[in-house]
């Protein structure tokens, strides 16, 4: 028996895939799925900001590949939107980002992800999206194929009124995970703004901040109990064959956040 470290790595059926766009672009990714099972249910995760360091290798996504196939039965999908990098590659593409007109050509890549799931007969899938993946999964994620959404540290700095209405006459399940310290959307705020989806949960997450560094258990624990109820809380050891894996590649690519970028209606003393 072994304490489940962040670096460790559980089994899995792990694969690497490319997803194509219909815009003409391949994107790269992985599928992670339980060795001695069927998934019980698929995480989509749409990464945070690529021009500030998100990719589908972000802290809360590698912890979710290398543990959830195994410990609560689910299939994990990561991948990198249009040029962003990763050590599993690069996409093809630039970072669009401009919600304007026709809107972000990223839509395009969170199609070609469900796609995916839906061509390889994937059970249940639920977006899990992280600060500007959050933004990819309001605006862009209410698929009548999708179960529900769950938001990390949600900065809503692109969805509005009318992508929040939306979700509410879906009826499906929207959760956010809001940091207490966050430096675009704390609790209190993100309650008044996802009033507009009556069946949206807004979970406060203690003494975190944007990134959730310190708070990955946490923060899985939260996505297992609405993705697979009453497989959780997950357990903190493993009897089992593991590995462990090397993030030093990473270690300086963590800010994954908006920087200097203004924040409609937040002032700068609030962005601590």
């Amino acid at each position: 028996m072994v304490s489940i470290r962040a670096n460790t790595i559980l089994p899995a059926t792990r694969t690497d895939i490319e997803l194509q766009t219909a815009d003409g672009l391949t994107l790269v990714g992985e599928i992670a799925v339980p060795v001695d099972r069927p998934p019980v249910a698929t995480m989509v995760c749409l990464h945070q900001l690529p021009t500030h360091g998100g990719m589908m290798d972000g802290h809360l996504y590698r912890k979710a590949a290398w543990r959830l196939p195994a410990l609560a039965g689910l299939a994990v999908l990561r991948f990198n939107t249009r040029g962003t990098w990763s050590l599993r590659g690069t996409s093809e593409g630039s970072f669009d980002g401009d919600p304007t007109g026709d809107g972000m050509a990223e839509r395009f890549d969170v199609a070609a992800a469900l796609e995916y799931v839906d061509f390889h007969e994937l059970p249940a899938p639920w977006l899990v999206g992280w600060s500007f993946g959050t933004d990819l999964a309001l605006l862009y994620g209410c698929d009548p194929a999708v179960v529900g959404a769950i938001l990390i540290s949600p900065p809503l700095r692109f969805a509005g009124d009318a992508d929040l209405l939306r979700w509410a006459d879906s009826g499906k399940p929207v959760t956010a995970l809001v940091p207490e310290f966050d430096d675009y959307l704390r609790p209190a705020e993100a309650v008044r703004r996802f009033a507009a989806i009556p069946q949206a949960e807004v979970v406060p997450v203690a003494k975190a901040r944007h990134l959730m560094v310190g708070h990955a258990e946490r923060v899985l624990d939260e996505i297992v109990q609405r993705i697979a109820p009453g497989v959780g809380p997950l357990p903190t050891e493993w009897d089992g064959p593991y590995e462990m894996g090397d993030a030093r590649a990473y270690a300086d690519r963590t800010v994954a956040a908006f920087a200097d970028i203004p924040v409609l209606g937040q002032s700068t003393e609030d962005r601590s």
